[in-house]
Order: structure tokens, then sequence, then C-alpha cells
């Protein structure tokens, strides 16, 4: 769920080397307190560009994998570029993201977290050597022009994040009993490097990116929020009603498919439509081969779903015979049913 005209960009906020076999070692305590904590540095970089206190939105996902499948964990944020001004009740526009000034607040909000979170002198020792090696800030990126605007869109450019594998089975090249070979495009040489390993190296590549048993790898924060949606998307239109500010790029909502017009779209096929005598279908039973039926039609009527609908009058000829609404308005006769 989207803001209309709304401008929204893809942030990725990544861990320096050095801290990425501290988050391993304590994956369940420091995971839900990173994904936070990249909120928290958003909401600050969004206020100190502004000059106001702003509450931007975000869909965060987790991934903890890199392109040759080592542990890195990152957050991908798709966040609004800009955010809500509670105080003067308006959406503020932010045209562009000082990056310096992002790379500093990011090293310093994640390392306050860590320090909160672990509270150990190697968490300590650690803070400190960050500090003093990364004088710059931790790498962030920022995409450069805006995240697709329409729904399909942008729900194919959020899947690879979410469902995508550490690595996906065209990129595995060999494998002979002993050992794998895959490819990758590395970061720093931008070509496709080689790697082989043995076997049981890269399952324990694989299955170190499980997370803890209901784990939530995508959240959403600010006027995101599932609660608040709803109020928020009313008072941030009217806002960019009042200034106009529904600007090129923004997000578009259009009329979500029901499952029919997809079915059809991707099949040429209409699923409800019967292939013999060409009138729409209702759904009758319903069965499933490890359950057995899970719904069936009649005996929901036998229950007296449809008994607060009055029945309509028998036509004429047919003494005796009462026809009842169905649930998609199609005439069940019941004549005959014991």
């Amino acid at each position: 769920m989207l803001h209309e005209g709304v401008i929204y960009r893809h942030i990725v906020l990544t861990v320096p080397e050095i801290l990425r076999q501290t988050f391993y070692q304590q994956s369940k305590d420091v995971l839900s307190p990173f994904m936070r904590c990249g909120v928290r540095c958003l909401d600050d970089v969004f206020s100190r560009v502004s000059g106001k206190a702003l509450k931007g939105g975000y869909i965060v996902v987790i991934q903890t994998h890199g392109r040759n499948g080592q542990y890195n964990p990152h957050l991908h944020c798709i966040a609004t570029s800009g955010g809500w001004d509670q105080k003067a009740k308006q959406w503020v526009h932010l045209d562009y993201l000082p990056y310096p000034m992002l790379r500093k607040k990011w090293q310093w909000h994640l390392l306050t977290m860590l320090r909160q979170t672990g509270k150990t002198k190697e968490i300590k020792r650690l803070v400190d050597a960050c500090y003093t090696r990364y004088r710059e800030g931790f790498v962030t990126n920022v995409q450069k022009g805006d995240v697709p605007s329409r729904y399909q869109s942008l729900a194919r450019y959020l899947a690879k994040y979410v469902v995508s594998p550490p690595i996906s089975l065209r990129r595995i090249d060999h494998y002979d009993g002993q050992g794998v070979t895959y490819h990758y495009r590395s970061h720093k040489t931008e070509r496709v490097e080689r790697e082989t390993v043995a076997v049981y190296t890269f399952i324990g590549r694989m299955v170190q990116h499980v997370f803890p048993k209901g784990f939530q790898r995508v959240r959403y924060y600010g006027v995101q929020a599932t609660k608040t949606f709803a109020k928020m998307k009313h008072m941030i239109h009217e806002a960019l009603a009042m200034v106009k500010s529904i600007v090129k790029g923004a997000i578009k909502i259009i009329a979500p498919m029901t499952y029919r017009q997809r079915y059809q779209q991707s099949t040429g096929r209409d699923p409800l439509r019967c292939p013999h005598c060409h009138s729409d279908m209702g759904v009758w039973r319903i069965w499933h081969p490890t359950y057995g039926v899970i719904h069936d039609e009649l005996e929901a009527i036998r229950r007296g779903k449809y008994a607060s609908q009055a029945p309509r009058a028998a036509p004429a000829g047919s003494p005796g015979r009462t026809v009842w609404p169905t649930a998609r308005g199609i005439p069940l006769s019941l004549s005959g049913l014991q």
C-alpha cells in the first residue's frame, strides 16, 4: 500500500565488514533493532535537511547475503522522499538527500544501536574502531531517479529483494559431488567472478541466511505503518491537494485486478465461465486432496445460509418449486432436494 502523489526512493544501508561477524553471532538480538535503527536514521536525515521534525514512510526489507553468498547484512528501504510534518499538518517533499550526511548519520545510528544492544567490552572496542577506520561514515546507496511509479512494477521491483535466494540455480555452473562452482558479479571489480568451494562449505553459506522462526523480513514504519496507514492516507492526500503538489514521477494508484481478471490476462481464458454452456459459474464444492471437502454450498443452504433472504415466488406452472438466490445472484432450484 502506497500513498498517491508521493515520490518513493530506494535506499540501501549497509554494515561494514568489521561488524558482520558480530551481527551473525548475535542475530537474534540485533536484527530487529537493526531495522528500527535504519528508520530512525532516515527520519533524522529528513528532519535535518528540511529543518522540521518529519516522519517518513518506509517499507524495510532485510537481507543477509551478498552477491557471493557470504554473510553481509544490509537493509533495502523503499522510503518516501520527504515526510509528514505533524506540527504544520503538511507533507514536505525533499528533492535530494545529501549523501555525506546520510553516511555519517547512518554510522552514528548503527553504532549507537550496537553499543546499547551489546554493552560488552568487545562491542565497545569494535565501535571505537569503526569511528577511527570509517571517517567518512558507512556505505549507503540512494537510487538515482524514482522507484517505479505503478503498483505492479513496484511489486516486481520489491520481490527480488524479498524472495530471492542467496544464490539462484542459474548461477551454479558445476557440481561434481565434492565441490560447487558458481559465479557472481563482484561489487569491487564489476566483473563476473567464479568461485569453487567444497560442497559443505557451499551448504553452510546458504543455511546461515535462514532467519529465526517467526522473524518478519518485511516491515512497515512511519506513515507506511499498517495501523495508521488509512488515517495518514487521508491526511496526506488532503495536504497534497491543497498545495497541488502531486508531482511527476509520484506513485499513481490504479485499481487492483481481481483473481478472475488476472487469470484471464495470463491465460486468455475466463476461469469462471463454463466451457460448455458459456454461462458464469459459481462455487459449489471445494475439495482438497488432504483435507477432503472444505466447502459445500448445498450444506450451507441446509444450514440456513440464505434464510434471511426472502424466497422469490415460483414461476407460473411450477407448483411447490421455490427459487432462492445464490451468493453470485444465480437462481438455484431447491426442487427435488431432500
